[in-house]
């Protein structure tokens, strides 16, 4: 398994699990939570793909992503009620898979010779996209705009990371860790010690 595979399959498990996660608290049935876990766990790859132009895109070349996205919702169907706080779950999860997407961008940009801003871009992309759609779909508030949140900022982070240490060393399995590493910090230190950048606040007009 290459490590682009690995990030993909890694990616898509724990992305799914949010997705259900979310279908649970919205009441849905089970073919909701099946669409709701496959459309988080392939949402921001297959943007990724697309904007690429990589053919095919990864969950068509190889539909087990697919399968495991729906064994991943019927997985949370049937044990979500044992859970007493979903949302914290969802969160640390989501910070997991965030974490594992976004040098899945990364790797497969590098992989694909982009230039320096294509690369972050597709680590971005690839990390936020999928919980934002799930999150308006479902109507929820969603993550990557939370006022005080580091997630964009995490992923910007981890991609820049990720893209240097390539730079200099070459090492993709050295950048998978590094570019994981510094976004999962970053989003995990906002989550468990409120680490956040300034906010915009405005200030009344001046007569």
């Amino acid at each position: 398994m290459t490590t682009l595979a690995f990030l993909d399959y890694a990616s898509v498990l724990v992305f799914a699990l949010t997705g259900a996660l979310v279908a649970s608290r919205a009441q849905l049935d089970l073919i909701g939570f099946a669409f709701i876990a496959c459309l988080t766990a392939v949402g921001g790859g297959t943007i990724r793909d697309v904007l690429l132009n990589r053919d095919p895109v990864f969950w068509i070349g190889n539909p087990n992503y697919i399968m495991i996205a729906c064994a991943a919702a019927l997985l949370i169907f049937f044990t979500a009620p044992l859970v007493e706080s979903r949302y914290r779950w969802l969160l640390w999860l989501d910070s997991f898979a965030f974490a594992i997407a976004v040098p899945a961008g990364v790797v497969l940009a590098i992989d694909m010779q982009q230039p320096a801003l294509i690369v972050v871009l597709m680590g971005i992309l690839t990390g936020c996209m999928g919980g934002l759609l799930r999150d308006v779909v479902c109507n929820e508030v969603p993550l990557v705009l939370k006022q005080g949140e580091l997630y964009v900022t995490a992923a910007l982070t981890g991609a820049l990371v990720g893209f240097w240490v390539n730079v200099a060393t070459g090492d993709i399995k050295l950048v998978m860790i590094s570019c994981a590493g510094a976004t999962w910090i970053l989003r995990a230190g906002s989550l468990a010690f409120g680490w956040q950048l300034p906010t915009y606040r405005s200030r009344p007009p001046r007569m």
